[in-house]
């Protein structure tokens, strides 16, 4: 009882956990070229993209950038409307992030196939890959995670999150609303809010929905965000997938 009265009664407690992070993926260091093209973002998207935080992923710059290069282009997403909050995980990111005093933050990402099909975890709690029993029976053929079905409206303000499987939704995702899964998200019914699907980076992920008004889309990071749907894709039944880093919208069955 002591115990547990102590720790209710404690200022703060730490906690081990995985928060989803906006990535800016930097490809030049010019501050204003940065700031410009994120101003345009939040421009098209203002309530979504208000003071989101973000991490700066630099592995596709050609070389990495000195602290007072990063600085300048941190202080441009800040007047942008963003909040960087640390660097993406990377080599030698390590002696930029002590010089800025933010985090690095690990990349978190589902693998496509477990290592070893038989064993719940890839890592052993030492640290080291763990390796099967030297007698282990023959693993049996792991069956598929069954998809989280969720039959209620998805009202503004609301989210809906499919962790490590498919999300399937019977009814209207509102406008405000957000829909998320590790694999695919489908929807029979109506799409006016966001739906994110690959959310740790499965790449062929897809979002299918009977009726498309979306505000953003999402497959593994990329997204694209609608002010004014397509006239074609408009009410229609839609597909959106990834063709390389590129998202791609069709409309399914006949036109």
């Amino acid at each position: 009882m002591h115990k547990t009265s102590a720790a209710q009664d404690a200022p703060c407690e730490i906690r081990v956990g995985q928060v989803g992070l906006t990535q800016v993926r930097l490809r030049s260091i010019d501050p204003e070229r940065v700031r410009l093209e994120l101003r345009a973002s939040v421009a098209t998207a203002p309530q979504l993209f208000k003071r989101t935080a973000v991490c700066i992923d630099l592995s596709k710059l050609s070389k990495l950038p000195s602290a007072g290069e990063l600085r300048a282009v941190l202080s441009a997403i800040r007047d942008s409307g963003f909040i960087p909050v640390g660097l993406l995980q990377g080599d030698s990111v390590d002696g930029l992030a002590d010089a800025l005093d933010v985090p690095v933050i690990a990349n978190w990402r589902a693998p496509a196939k477990p290592a070893l099909g038989a064993l719940l975890r890839d890592i052993s709690p030492l640290g080291k890959v763990a390796a099967p029993p030297a007698a282990a029976p023959a693993a049996e053929t792991p069956q598929p995670m069954v998809a989280l079905v969720h039959d209620q409206p998805v009202r503004s303000g609301q989210r809906v999150y499919a962790r490590n499987r498919d999300l399937v939704l019977t009814n209207v995702v509102g406008a405000g609303a957000e829909v998320m899964a590790d694999g695919c998200v489908h929807i029979y019914g109506a799409l006016r809010g966001r739906a994110l699907a690959g959310a740790r980076g499965d790449k062929t992920a897809r979002v299918f929905c009977q009726e498309f008004n979306a505000e953003l889309v999402s497959i593994a990071g990329v997204f694209r965000v609608f002010e004014t749907i397509p006239a074609e894709l408009a009410g229609a039944p839609v597909q959106a997938r990834l063709k390389g880093d590129d998202l791609h919208f069709t409309r399914i069955g006949p036109a």
